[in-house]
């Protein structure tokens, strides 16, 4: 099962890209989607949706796991990263996935075993379980990749209980 892991943003989007063949996990790609400050936001957003699309139409994944909106002292970040959100899950569903959507307590809950955990320590982690040689950067590519690997955690758990 291909999964893809995304952390929306709309100056940095990062994913990543993980097989579930059994009960391993194997890195197939991960990077950002980098948008230009100076654009207007629409065409950010417009930006953005093309370039997820490509990166599904090349992978082709058969899930997508967003992370859920962290509110934010700052409303106007906070309505950026829920517009870039909805630009996600709409390439997302228009690409005919399924779509799960995880808080980031539940995230470093599966990668970490402790939902607190610190931004270290999910980094740590995603190096780790996915034999990686160093840190993925920037941090939203490393948390893309964190979401991925929590919902293949939860498939890997559902084809248990099957």
């Amino acid at each position: 099962m291909r999964v893809i892991g995304v952390d929306p943003g709309t100056a940095i989007t990062g994913y990543g890209i993980v097989d579930l063949q059994g009960n391993r996990l194997e890195v197939v790609a991960y990077d950002c989607i980098k948008t230009d400050a100076g654009l207007a936001m629409p065409l950010r957003l417009q930006y953005l949706y093309r370039q997820l699309l490509a990166v599904l139409e090349f992978y082709r994944p058969e899930q997508c796991a967003v992370e859920e909106l962290f509110f934010n002292k700052n409303a106007r970040t906070a309505l950026a990263v829920g517009q870039a959100r909805g630009v996600t899950l709409l390439a997302a569903v228009n690409a005919g996935l399924e779509v799960a959507e995880y808080t980031p307590l539940e995230v470093k809950q599966a990668v970490v075993g402790y939902g607190r955990a610190a931004k270290e320590q999910v980094q740590y982690m995603v190096r780790a379980l996915l034999c990686l040689p160093e840190i993925p950067r920037p941090d939203d590519v490393a948390d893309a990749l964190a979401v991925a690997i929590c919902h293949a955690h939860r498939l890997g758990g559902r084809k248990i209980m099957l």
